[in-house]
């Protein structure tokens, strides 16, 4: 027998949520589907975990720098119990029953999409008008010889570890290792980040690489860059990477943090006719429409693989199916590593706008020298810096980012002026309280200005 509903959702975690809440609200009948837990990778073994393990060993850092209090020592059991309620035990049976309260059918189990509207359960079947695909993304394996992923980590073990090992060797230099680095370092692991490029966050600034490898290294992270590892064998208990510069790095847990991939294997999509880029992602339209009566939303989109933009999707797509159309735009999105200090960028990077053909004007400031805040935080701040671009025909900020605590706070005043467009002469009539960071971008904007 075929059941009938108007929006089938794939997949519940942050944007499937987003969706699944605004859709009931409306009135629509909704079926949710799970094969794992509700609230995904988010809520269970990324960013809830991770930033939940990294407050203790950031406040332990703050206070050690900080006079007129004694910094005490971290306590693992305390920050792991702490870890495991933020993830709710791994159990989301409260939210199954929340979203049945609210008139949803929840549907644990592996979902296809089988024709237009038809979507297919452990053998049942669900006639619906749409479908929102919000499977998320899993860890991409890299190509090492002699690695068995069986006994290497990925976030998920990372994230949810019972014990902290003594050695850690992570594999990847994006803002999941810096993150995981910091707070297995911060509980006493000795870590090594093994990265393929030269530089740690490859993808934002050279000055933010920089400044993020002093703060590292400071912290008693070793980092191996630009050498990337060709072989793993196992030597014992020792996890063993050899590296293409003859090198070796060993450890008592491998930990892959090497990018991840669209989950979108056997949801049935190539038989829609869709359109998938060569990494298996959904291609969407500014509405986040697929074809076929298809939405996807999240990292499945291959857009921009963050929590934040899968709730905003969600926005635009239920938006659509109510009958609101609207365009998502992604000039204004800010990126984050949690750690200490908080590293936050927004919008175009130098090299990214002159490859639009953009003539750009740049500034910095170092946040230590020119405002009072760091001195009122530490006894001793350094590396905290505030960076923007410009461009410099139209006076718009194209971009910003921020090495600095409490960042991923204050760079949403950068994605405000880079979202509403609005012109650098305007911005500087803006007055910052005084003692704060926010200040750092008045100074930048008035080398912008000259």
């Amino acid at each position: 027998m075929t059941e009938r509903y108007d929006v089938a959702i794939i997949g519940m975690g942050p944007g499937g949520e987003v969706a699944a809440s605004r859709l009931l609200q409306a009135g629509k009948t909704v079926v949710i589907i799970e094969r794992e837990l509700i609230g995904g990778e988010c809520g269970y073994w990324a960013c809830i975990p991770s930033k939940t393990l990294l407050r203790p060993v950031e406040l332990a850092l703050e206070t050690a720098a900080t006079p007129g209090i004694t910094a005490g020592a971290l306590d693992w059991e305390s920050a792991r119990a702490w870890r495991d309620d933020m993830v709710r035990h791994l159990d989301d049976s409260r939210q199954v029953a929340g979203y049945e309260e609210q008139g949803a059918t929840v549907i644990r189990g592996t979902a296809q999409i089988t024709a237009p509207g038809t979507v297919e359960v452990d053998g049942r079947l669900l006639s619906v008008e749409h479908v929102i695909v919000a499977t998320g993304s899993t860890p991409v394996m890299p190509d090492i010889a002699g690695l068995d992923p069986a006994t290497a980590w990925t976030n998920r073990e990372a994230t949810n570890l019972q014990e902290v090992p003594g050695r850690v060797v992570i594999v990847g230099a994006g803002p999941v290792a810096v993150e995981v680095a910091q707070y297995l370092r911060g509980f006493g692991s000795e870590v090594t980040i093994v990265g393929r490029g030269p530089r740690v966050l490859g993808r934002e600034e050279p000055r933010v690489s920089q400044l993020a490898a002093e703060h590292l290294g400071a912290q008693g992270i070793d980092l191996r860059l630009g050498s990337p590892p060709v072989r793993a064998v196992r030597d014992g208990t020792d996890h063993v990477l050899e590296l293409d510069d003859g090198t070796t790095v060993s450890g008592d847990v491998l930990v892959l943090a090497t990018g991840r991939r669209p989950r979108t294997d056997g949801l049935g999509l190539a038989s829609l006719g869709l359109d998938l880029d060569g990494r298996g992602a959904i291609e969407v339209d500014e509405r986040c429409y697929a074809g076929s009566r298809v939405w996807a939303i999240g990292d499945v989109t291959g857009i921009m693989p963050f929590t934040h933009v899968a709730k905003y999707q969600a926005r635009v797509a239920v938006d659509a199916i109510l009958g609101r159309p609207r365009a998502a735009r992604y000039t204004s999105i800010p990126r984050v590593v949690f750690g200490h200090p908080e590293i936050a960028a927004v919008g175009l990077t130098e090299e990214q706008a002159t490859a639009e053909g953009r003539r750009v004007t740049t500034a910095e400031v170092d946040l230590t020298a020119a405002l009072a805040r760091p001195w009122t935080h530490e006894r001793e701040p350094t590396g905290w810096a505030l960076g923007l671009v410009a461009d410099a025909d139209t006076g718009l900020l194209l971009g910003a980012w921020a090495v600095a605590p409490q960042s991923s706070e204050w760079i949403h005043q950068a994605a405000l002026a880079i979202g509403a467009q609005i012109p650098v002469e305007r911005l500087l009539d803006q007055v910052a309280q005084f003692p704060t960071y926010s200040e750092g971008y008045l100074t930048a904007l008035e080398q912008l200005h000259r």
